[in-house]
């Protein structure tokens, strides 16, 4: 559902959100959580987890679908 892009942006928003609530359960750095987004449709959902997982051999799955779609809805602004 979401872009690359924008799972970055939203894991990076939650994380920092998490982190600044300072709750004495959570750890200082990299919490750990997934969200998962159900959009309009059955098969409209993205799981979004926390950025730092991913490096070079664990990255993020590309739906091109959701990229080519992100670049036309900039393309319309």
């Amino acid at each position: 559902m979401f872009s690359v892009a924008e799972k970055k942006k939203i894991a990076n928003e939650i994380e920092k959100l998490l982190l600044s609530l300072d709750h004495p359960e959570m750890p200082k750095s990299k919490p750990t959580f997934k969200l998962r987004v159900e959009g309009k449709e059955l098969w409209s959902w993205a799981e979004i987890e926390p950025n730092w997982k991913y490096d070079a051999t664990n990255s993020l799955s590309v739906n091109l679908w959701n990229e080519v779609a992100r670049k036309e809805m900039e393309k319309d602004k």
